[in-house]
């Protein structure tokens, strides 16, 4: 029996002081997690804001009423809108230094100089800080210093983005924030170790992680197929289907879904029961597993046959009934109404819903008999910036300097 949980309690992270100076989405997505436990987040933002905000409100993009992209990793955080280049914000960053457990940053080395952010200055500052740091390709090697993103280091650089289609074809796109929203939890991970050892030891540490060792690691099992030195599975565009009990079928009404039978002694009779194919289980062409194997393009006509004379809710109500290991592709206008996701909060209700946002997406974590906060509507630039100065002790005069200075947006 599940633990219940308690409406009442001390959020998980409560305490927890965070100082998000990334952009973007892969370092601001790790703070945002801690968010939904509790943490309290200051986004630190330019003048201009993050870039994320933006990135929705171009004049290519969907109209919508909301900042979609901004909406969801920007929630539950507070923003304070400050220009770290002006002189007059030194003691403000320095303060908010000496404030957080955690610093979350992308920025490169060189920049983080400049700023006075660098890990050894925030270091000298702050020796329990745990200084969590996202780069593209790594600290080390002769793309250490290049700027990276989900689509190039992530997606392409790590044969990701070259597997997924047949030789000789066009690349697809990765979706957006799809590699950056994976490597954010990585960093999460991260910075979770470094406070589980700070309590041990007292002392803080700089933890990284990159897009590119991401991108490896989603892509591991092809990449240690090679580092053991076995050759890449043969991909013919003519010969497009490698196994047809892991393959994809149209149904009758044109949708399709993903059959894995990894089981296949056990799942191969069943799945030809479901499908009313009886007669391939007497086929002698197919009769073992390796000769499923030795003639996958015909396998796979004869069960596209009896897929074709199935529509999608009727396939999906057989294989289910069966145990059959296979899921349809969802469309991304259907994501949002998808009972699973909403019944096992995955789409999460927010805390103000408003015409047009009642849901978004949950970090993908949960604890037995730990609730999450609920989602806060991301905030204004800068909608917080006076109040988190003066909890940092600076008075009203001062405020008023950094403002009149053009130092500081609220």
């Amino acid at each position: 029996m599940h633990e219940q949980l308690d409406d009442t309690a001390t959020p998980l992270l409560a305490g927890l002081k965070v100082l998000d100076v990334g952009t973007w989405i892969a370092g601001p997505a790790a703070a945002t997690v801690m968010a939904d436990y509790g943490a309290e987040v200051i986004k630190l933002e330019s003048l201009e804001g993050d870039p994320l905000r933006h990135l929705a409100q171009g004049p290519t993009s969907p109209p919508c009423d909301h900042n979609y992209f901004w909406v969801l990793d920007g929630r539950n955080k507070r923003s304070l809108s400050m220009d770290l280049k002006h002189e007059a914000t030194g003691p403000v960053r320095d303060a908010l230094l000496q404030w957080a457990d955690v610093l979350v940053t992308n920025f490169r080395p060189d920049l983080a100089e400049r700023l006075g952010l660098s890990w050894e200055r925030a270091k000298s500052l702050n020796p329990r800080l745990i200084y969590a740091h996202i780069t593209g390709y790594g600290d080390a090697g002769p793309e250490a210093g290049k700027p990276g993103y989900d689509t190039t280091a992530w997606w392409s650089r790590s044969g990701l983005a070259d597997w997924v289609r047949l030789p000789g074809t066009r690349p697809a796109m990765s979706a957006p924030g799809m590699g950056d929203h994976a490597t954010a939890m990585a960093l999460y991970g991260a910075i979770m170790t470094a406070l589980w050892a700070r309590d041990r030891t007292g002392e803080g540490r700089r933890v990284t992680t990159s897009l590119l060792a991401n991108g490896f690691w989603s892509n591991g099992m092809l990449a240690s197929m090679r580092l053991c030195g076995a050759p890449p599975p043969e991909r013919d565009p003519l010969r497009p289907v490698a196994n047809a009990l892991a393959a994809q079928y149209e149904t009758q009404d044109h949708r399709w879904l993903q059959l894995t039978l990894l089981n296949e002694a056990r799942e191969w009779p069943k799945l030809c029961h479901a499908l009313g194919a009886e007669a391939l289980l007497e086929d002698a062409r197919f009769a073992d597993q390796a000769l499923r194997r030795a003639d996958p393009e015909t396998l796979y006509q004869a069960l596209a046959d009896y897929f074709q004379q199935l529509t999608l809710n009727r396939a999906k109500t057989v294989l289910a009934e069966a145990g059959i290991p296979a899921a349809i592709l969802t469309g991304v206008d259907e994501l949002a109404e998808d009972p699973q996701a909403l019944a096992a909060d995955i789409l999460t209700p927010v805390a103000d819903p408003r015409p047009g946002w009642t849901h978004t997406v949950n970090s993908p974590i949960a604890l037995e008999g730990v609730k999450k906060v609920a989602p806060r509507y991301a905030p204004a630039l800068g909608e917080h910036s006076e109040a988190i100065l003066a909890s940092l002790g600076f008075s009203a005069e001062a405020i008023a300097t950094l403002q009149a200075a053009g130092a500081v947006k609220s």
